[in-house]
């Protein structure tokens, strides 16, 4: 394994522990779904990146920032719920980013790719993901008092829009570097398989959120073995990758189902 792989599988299991953790809240939060939507807003900046020959996060999070301040304007200025005001962004970003985007680069930006990270993109990625982590558990108290005890926050001077705008930021956040290695259509997966497995397991909160980012963090790493022994040979290997996490992941999630809850 050379240098730039082995950042590229480090980062990747540092995203999956911040997807885990972010996906907890947004399960709580009742958005897993939205996730899904959110990543889709990167797709029209991947294809104008693809296009005109640019790096693609830069343009998927140029699309993802604007994509995220609409439906949060939409949110608030119109009494939306989240999921709704997502939607009516959803359908147009996808539609334009499947047309602009070149058909030779529309698997990557689907799909994402595992090639090797350079020194520079893997510390650029690692502020990320600790931005992300930070930024949860520092407002994890507010986020779970506005949840379960939205009076009780209210009280306590907790600013509801400004809370969930940070956290729909840090939710999309998540999502752009999640691009890299899973693409559009697969970033979300890892916010919301891990949470939805864990909240079969426990119902403990605590317990729920660790076992949220074990369970994405195994599926990263299972996911790239299960791939590079059944691909190495294929030069479409790195872009098996997504698919087989995700795959994994569904599978953990399928043995969950076992579980009889008490």
């Amino acid at each position: 394994m050379s240098g730039g792989e082995a950042l590229t599988i480090g980062l990747a299991l540092l995203f999956a522990l911040a997807a885990g953790l972010v996906g907890s809240f947004a399960l709580m939060k009742r958005m897993l779904l939205a996730s899904d939507v959110i990543s889709h807003l990167a797709l029209p900046g991947l294809g104008i990146a693809f296009l005109l020959k640019f790096e693609p996060i830069v343009g998927g999070a140029a699309t993802l920032l604007l994509g995220t301040l609409l439906v949060w304007r939409l949110q608030k200025g119109t009494g939306l719920a989240t999921d709704a005001a997502i939607g009516v962004v959803f359908a147009a970003a996808l539609a334009i980013g499947a047309v602009i985007t070149p058909s030779e680069d529309l698997v990557e930006a689907l799909f994402g790719n595992f090639r090797p990270l350079s020194a520079m993109g893997f510390v650029l990625g690692l502020a990320g993901v600790l931005l992300v982590i930070a930024s949860v558990l520092h407002y994890k108290d507010r986020l779970t008092l506005s949840l379960f005890a939205p009076e009780l926050g209210a009280v306590t001077g907790i600013n509801v829009d400004r809370l969930d705008l940070g956290f729909l930021l840090i939710f999309s956040l998540t999502v752009l570097i999640g691009l890299r290695f899973m693409g559009a259509l697969l970033s979300s997966a890892l916010i919301i398989l891990p949470a939805a497995t864990a909240r079969r397991v426990t119902d403990r909160l605590s317990q729920f959120i660790a076992i949220s980012m074990i369970v994405s963090a195994v599926s990263v790493g299972i996911g790239f073995l299960v791939s590079s022994v059944l691909f190495r040979r294929s030069t479409a290997g790195a872009s098996t990758v997504g698919p087989t996490i995700v795959i994994v992941s569904a599978f953990l999630f399928a043995c969950s189902l076992l579980r009889k809850r008490a």
